[in-house]
């Protein structure tokens, strides 16, 4: 058996039993944490950093989670608005103007999170999505594809610089800035959206799957979706150093799973997490709100959209390209992270609810000790 690294309670053995179960059929390295009442109940690692399987997974080894990154970046919003800086019922233009043209007038802030503003395709080149600015305005400029609020369709990519950009316009800081000097730094969490060089020696870059190469492209795992349109992401470009400087807040957060249990435990705790009150109680119920439930036009499969998180039953959360994933149940109070370097073919990738459904194993041996 692979040999996992790190703690647990041995109540949650499970957590980490699955991911060895997982690096013995042939995945490169990840981590997983469980975080109950925001303290680690599971906190493990295993497996290799790199695709040569000589550098092996250190406690403090990050990696790109892909979208996972665009839990951070609404949980950016859901402070705003929870500080009374941002209304997620107002006009996008209200914030920034020059986002009304081609009669985007009525799109919403909601609708930003929740995928149903209409504008979601990058139709630029990839050397634009490392230009904020050049990317913001791009996305300014055209008409919706559907009347806002009517339908979903991923915004894959758009909606981190869509809400970004309200967030720098309100604050001034890039999402990047304010995530650190607001989320991460106060928690002391290892999670970053743009990279410092100073980081780069601990980066586990992705390992395609079996029988892919660095081109190996983003698609929708819905088996109904078409090609997804727009300009490709493929894995060449989420493993050079301009992703990693770059702030594409749907998509180039690095870190671990400790980090990403961490922040979001805020979510399952009521907003407050090790002394750290990043919302109130109605902030955190302000992200299961149900914004959307049905088809998905880019996804191609049904979802339930809440403002800036995927809902699934009562617990909310996400996960990126590759496998990476993380699942907030607040009525259990616990977080659950899975980071990987190692890509699947989604649809064929269950580990991460594999994962989640282990962690609730160990919840059932803690409910039962109580009773």
């Amino acid at each position: 058996m692979a040999d996992i690294q790190g703690t647990y309670d041995d109540l949650f053995a499970a957590v980490p039993n699955a991911l060895a179960g997982l690096l013995d059929e042939g995945d490169a390295g990840g981590s997983v944490a469980v975080f109950v009442d925001g303290e680690p109940v599971v906190d493990v690692w295993g497996g290799f950093a790199d695709a040569g399987r000589t550098v092996p997974w250190q406690r403090d080894t990050i990696t790109g989670v892909w979208s996972v990154t665009k839990t951070m970046t609404a949980l950016c919003a859901l402070v705003l608005a929870d500080r009374g800086d941002l209304d997620p019922d107002a006009p996008v233009a209200r914030y920034w103007p020059e986002f009304a043209a081609s009669g985007k007038e009525k799109v919403l802030v909601r609708h930003l999170l929740s995928h149903t503003a209409g504008l979601p395709d990058w139709d630029g080149p990839i050397d634009e999505l490392y230009d904020w600015q050049a990317a913001t305005a791009r996305l300014a400029a055209p008409a919706p594809q559907w009347e806002p609020g009517s339908a979903a369709g991923y915004h894959s990519l758009t909606q981190g610089y869509l809400v970004g950009e309200v967030v720098r316009r309100i604050t001034g800081r890039s999402v990047g800035e304010f995530f650190a000097g607001e989320v991460a730094g106060p928690l002391g969490a290892d999670f970053h959206i743009g990279l410092p060089a100073e980081h780069d020696g601990r980066v586990a870059l992705a390992v395609p799957p079996p029988s892919r190469d660095e081109d190996y492209a983003a698609s929708a795992p819905g088996a109904g979706a078409s090609s997804t349109p727009g300009t490709a992401v493929r894995l060449r470009d989420g493993n050079s150093v301009a992703w990693r400087r770059a702030q594409i807040p749907a998509a180039s957060g690095f870190g671990n799973a400790r980090s990403v249990a961490l922040v979001q435990s805020a979510v399952a705790c009521g907003g407050t997490v090790r002394g750290v009150r990043l919302l109130s109680g109605a902030g955190c119920d302000r992200a299961r709100e149900e914004q959307f439930s049905g088809e998905d036009r880019r996804l191609g499969m049904p979802v339930r959209w809440g403002l800036g998180y995927g809902l699934f039953g009562n617990s909310l959360g996400w996960g990126g390209w590759g496998g990476s994933l993380v699942m907030v149940d607040p009525e259990a109070r616990m977080a659950v992270a899975y980071v990987t370097n190692q890509m699947r073919e989604p649809a064929d990738d269950t580990r991460g609810l594999e994962l989640v459904m282990a962690a609730y194993d160990g919840l059932q041996g803690v409910r039962a000790g109580k009773g």
